[in-house]
C-alpha cells in the first residue's frame, strides 16, 4: 500500500490517476484524501458536473463503469467516488468473479476523463478482487504514524486558532492511537477551553483528555493489573457496546502501559518513589500505583502484546473483537 504521502506527490504532477483505492476507517483522512484529489483534477466551480458518488451495494459494478465511461459535460476530468466497496466480499464466488473480469476488461482501456476513487473500510488482501485491485489503481492506507501525527495536530490546532506545543502534540497522538478524526474531536475542546490564540499543553492535555478517559483507561487498566480476567471481558464487552473503536481501546491501554513503565523505571528510585507517587493523584499516582502490582517484565511483555494487536486491528479484514479478547486473555495470564 502506498502512503498518504505518497498520494500527495503523485497529484502534485497533475496527471490523471485512473484508479486510486482509498482504505481505512478514519474519516479525517479520508476527507483530507478526497479534497486532494478533487484540488488536483476538478475546479471548484465544476464539482456539480466533474465530481459523482455511486453505491456498489445500490447501484451495482456495471452502473459504476458505464458512469466512468460517461464523457463529463463542462469540465476535462471528472472524479466517481465509489463507496461501500467491501460489499463485494460479502457476494458469492461467481459474482466476484466475474466483477474482477469487469475491472480487468475497463482498466484495460480506462476513460482517459476520469479518475475512479474506491473506498473501503478494509478489504480482505487474499480475494483475487483485491489483489487485482492493487495492481490497477493506487492504493493508499488511511492511516499515519505517531511522529506525523503530532505534526498533524499542531496543525489542526493552528486552524483552530490555537497554539498546541509539540509535547502535548505526542502526547495526544498516544492517547487517541495517531487517529486523527479522534485528534481533531479532542482538539475543538481543548481549543475552546483555552480561548482564542490560547495555548494548549500537556496540562490541559491530561485535564480534558486524560480525565475524561479515566474510567475507559485507568478501570481497564486496573483490573488488567488485579488478573480480574472476567470482569475485564465484561468491561470490554461494555467498552465495544457503547461504540468505543478497538483501535482507540489499544491505543490508550499502550499508553497507560507506557506510564507505567516509566513509574517502575530506575528514574523512580524504586518502590518508595512508587509508594510516595501513589499516594498522589493525577497520572503519575495513577501510573505508580498500576507499577507496584506489575513486574517491569510483564509491562514490557503487555507493551509488545499490544503491539501485535495493534498491528492485527490494521491489518486486512480482522475480527475485532477476537483481536481484542485474545489480548486481554495474554494480558491477564
Amino acid at each position: 500500500m502506498s502512503s498518504i504521502d505518497n498520494l500527495t506527490a503523485r497529484l502534485a504532477r497533475r496527471k490523471p490517476i485512473p484508479a486510486i483505492a482509498l482504505i481505512g476507517r478514519d474519516a479525517y483522512l479520508r476527507d483530507l484524501c478526497r479534497n486532494a484529489i478533487l484540488d488536483a483534477y476538478v475546479p471548484p466551480g465544476a464539482h456539480d458536473w466533474g465530481v459523482s458518488r455511486l453505491s456498489v451495494r445500490d447501484s451495482g459494478w456495471d452502473a459504476v463503469f458505464d458512469r466512468a465511461q460517461t464523457l463529463p459535460m463542462l469540465c476535462p476530468c471528472q472524479v466517481l467516488f465509489v463507496e461501500d466497496v467491501h460489499w463485494i466480499e460479502r457476494l458469492g464466488e461467481e459474482a466476484r468473479a466475474e466483477i474482477v473480469k469487469s475491472l480487468t476488461k475497463y482498466f484495460s482501456s480506462p476513460a482517459p476523463f476520469t479518475v475512479i476513487v474506491f473506498e473501503a473500510d478494509s478489504l480482505d488482501g487474499r480475494q483475487k478482487f483485491t489483489k487485482r485491485l492493487a495492481e490497477l489503481a493506487l492504493v493508499v492506507e488511511l492511516t499515519i504514524g505517531a511522529e506525523s501525527a503530532a505534526t498533524l495536530a499542531i496543525e489542526m490546532a493552528r486552524k483552530l486558532g490555537a497554539e498546541l506545543d509539540r509535547s502535548a502534540a505526542v502526547l495526544l497522538a498516544e492517547i487517541v492511537n495517531a487517529e486523527p478524526a479522534r485528534m481533531h474531536t479532542e482538539l475543538e475542546k481543548l481549543a475552546t477551553y483555552v480561548g482564542r490564540a490560547g495555548r494548549i499543553t500537556t496540562s490541559e492535555v491530561e485535564l480534558l483528555v486524560v480525565a475524561a478517559r479515566k474510567n475507559t483507561v485507568f478501570q481497564f487498566a486496573d483490573l488488567i493489573a488485579d488478573r480480574q480476567r472476567d470482569a475485564a471481558f465484561a468491561f470490554l464487552d461494555n467498552l465495544l457496546r457503547e461504540g468505543e473503536s478497538p483501535p482507540a481501546i489499544v491505543g490508550a491501554l499502550a499508553w497507560m502501559y507506557r506510564k507505567l513503565v516509566e513509574a517502575s523505571g530506575p528514574a523512580s528510585t524504586g518502590s518508595g518513589y512508587q509508594r510516595q507517587a501513589a499516594r498522589e493523584g493525577g497520572t503519575a499516582g495513577v501510573a505508580a500505583r498500576g507499577a507496584l502490582r506489575l513486574s517491569r517484565k510483564n509491562l514490557l511483555a503487555g507493551l509488545a502484546a499490544l503491539a501485535e494487536a495493534d498491528r492485527a486491528l490494521k491489518s486486512s479484514n480482522p475480527d475485532q473483537r477476537a483481536t481484542l479478547e485474545f489480548l486481554v486473555a495474554r494480558l491477564t495470564e
